[in-house]
């Protein structure tokens, strides 16, 4: 009849009574399949007769050992025909021992039973296999298998231990609406492209990898009824709406990850892992299928999540959506969190040309700045010195405007204020305030106009330098005013009058000292050194609160008595902004 051979038979003999067919000089143990009972050969090596007479004396939940043997589809089909129920109509099969063997067609085990263990470890699959709804009563072992196509478990039971540790899927994988009653094991586990566990059902997994996944890992709807640690290392990671009643931590490389909408009932932890997973043996997993790849954790939606249950830490929020999760304000975020930066380079506002104020940004400040202004021309990805547009999507929510935005940047402020980190929450802060002064519904025009003050002297209270600056012109302007308006033109004198009586009677004087005068003539002969050294000591008295007893005229009074109210608040403003930088 004919065979399929293994690829490259190994070059030592098993330790089972073997087959040994077309060995050679090069292969002399020849097909390691294990004989068939009764029969010196394996079941791909029996002569027609033998194999029809074996295969009408299988019965449904017969115990099968085919060890090594190479298996064509139309082999597998006549195996599996032998052991349906009649009452079902599927395959029922006690204990399968398919350890090494390789399948060279189609793989199909679709709805098959095994009602006890079933072990496919070391086997290769060169074709598609299907396990889709099939039931593993016992063990499911699929230890050091390699699918070298698509894989399929769809509808799978395991009622048993699921072990897949070492193995290879070259193709993608899906376990789609699978049901894992017992633990779960991938530690080792390779795919190069998707795998799916899309509304799988996990219900005593306390472990799922490390596994490696050059494409995306989905584990979208699905439900985990213990306590699991998940370690992967994927180019994406999909948790959308994935139940987890007991707590989790996401320990992750590389990833993409979306949470949106994930049903949070326990503490649930994203950490971005510094250095490889180890698998069984303590051996660091190859991560080839992700070379070239950074190996930080990118978390991109967390719309729809309970954020009072959530705690990200070491990731890159840079690109995260936040719109739509509740409980922001208790948002969990330690180690090195990082946001998006506003563009850089200069712009304008108004007829003011300015840089960017270097902050902590939202990705939807982004989106929205970005649908404000002129889009980038078609095919054109925007530059380091635009806002970055938001994806374009079906299933996303419309740009946020910036009523939201500062709902937004005012929770996330007040949780990095209760984790200490005081210099992320004034970033957030000078991001709600920005936000409000773009409100043109629900901030009214005064208070739009006080904000615009604010920013213009100090940047909202959090920009050091701005407010020095904001001081440094009031100084100069105080000086000036002094220097041409303030100061008298001589310092008055006290005058003593009264007038002449006759001899004997009271003389009555009165002494007083003359309004100043104000100064006259042009501008630069009231520049002098003497006229700024008395405008300097105005000016700096000030700045503390403190009158300089210096006699001004009238403009100079009211610009001292102005300058004593601002100067000295610029001043604050300075030293408020400098401790927000600092403090812990």
């Amino acid at each position: 009849m004919t065979s399929a051979n293994p690829e490259s038979p190994p070059s030592t003999p098993p330790l089972w009574p073997y087959c040994g067919h077309d060995a050679t000089q090069e292969h002399p143990y020849g097909c390691h399949g294990i004989r068939v009972p009764g029969h010196t050969t394996c079941l791909a090596h029996l002569d027609e007769a033998d194999c029809d007479a074996y295969l009408a004396n299988l019965a449904p939940g017969a115990d099968i050992d085919h060890r090594s043997t190479p298996f064509t589809a139309d082999l597998l089909a006549r195996l599996l025909d032998a052991l349906r129920d009649p009452t079902t109509e599927q395959p029922r099969i006690g204990s399968a021992r398919f350890d090494g063997a390789s399948f060279t067609g189609p793989a199909r085990f679709d709805e098959a039973t095994f009602t006890h263990v079933a072990s496919f470890d070391g086997a290769t699959f060169t074709r598609a296999a299907s396990f889709d709804r099939v039931t593993f009563a016992g063990l499911a072992a699929f230890n050091q298998t390699t699918f070298t196509y698509s894989a399929w478990f769809d509808g799978a039971t395991f009622a048993g231990a699921a072990a897949f540790g070492r193995a290879t899927f070259t193709g993608a994988a899906h376990f789609r609406v699978a049901s894992f009653t017992d633990a779960v094991q991938f530690p080792g586990a390779t795919f190069t492209r998707d795998v799916a566990f899309t509304a799988a059902r996990f219900e005593a997994a306390q472990w799922l990898g490390p596994l490696v996944c050059g494409g995306a890992v989905k584990l979208d709807h699905a439900a985990f009824e213990m306590p699991v640690t998940i370690m992967i290392a994927a180019r994406e990671l999909s948790v959308r709406r994935t139940r987890w009643a007991p707590s989790v931590a996401l320990r992750l490389r590389y990833a993409e990850v979306d949470l949106a909408g994930a049903v949070m009932e326990h503490p649930v932890t994203v950490a971005g892992e510094p250095v490889p997973f180890t698998g069984p043996g303590e051996v660091s997993l190859s991560e080839e299928v992700l070379a070239g790849r950074d190996a930080g954790v990118r978390v991109r939606n967390i719309s729809g999540v309970d954020a009072a249950h959530l705690a990200l830490t070491d990731v890159d929020l840079s690109e995260c959506r936040f719109v739509g999760a509740v409980h922001l304000d208790q948002l969990r975020m330690d180690g090195r969190t990082t946001f998006a930066r506003p563009p850089i380079g200069w712009h304008r506002r108004g007829l003011m040309p300015l840089r960017w104020s270097r902050r902590r940004a939202l990705a939807e400040e982004h989106h929205w700045r970005a649908a404000t202004v002129r889009q980038p021309a078609p095919g054109r990805e925007p530059s380091a010195h635009e806002w970055q547009p938001g994806p374009h999507h079906p299933d996303l929510s419309p740009t946020p405007g910036p009523e939201t935005l500062a709902a937004l940047y005012r929770q996330l402020r007040k949780a990095l204020e209760d984790g200490k980190n005081e210099p992320g929450a004034a970033d957030f802060y000078y991001g709600e305030c920005e936000m409000r002064h773009h409100d043109r519904t629900g901030t009214p025009w005064a208070e739009r106009a006080l904000l615009t003050t604010y920013w213009a002297v100090s940047g909202y209270g959090l920009r050091a330098s701005r407010a020095l600056a904001s001081l440094a012109a009031a100084m100069i302007v105080t000086v000036a005013v002094m220097m041409l308006w303030g100061l008298p033109t001589q310092a008055p004198k006290l005058e003593t009058t009264g007038r002449q009586v006759a001899a004997g009677q009271t003389l009555t004087l009165t002494t007083g000292t003359p309004d100043p005068v104000n100064p006259t003539g042009p501008w630069v002969e009231r520049i002098t050194t003497e006229r700024f050294e008395k405008a300097l000591r105005v000016m700096i008295n000030s700045v503390i609160f403190r009158s300089s007893g210096q006699d001004l005229t009238t403009a100079g009074t009211y610009t001292e008595m102005t300058s004593r109210l601002a100067e000295p608040v610029l001043l604050g403003l300075a030293v408020l902004a400098v401790r927000s930088r600092v403090k812990r």
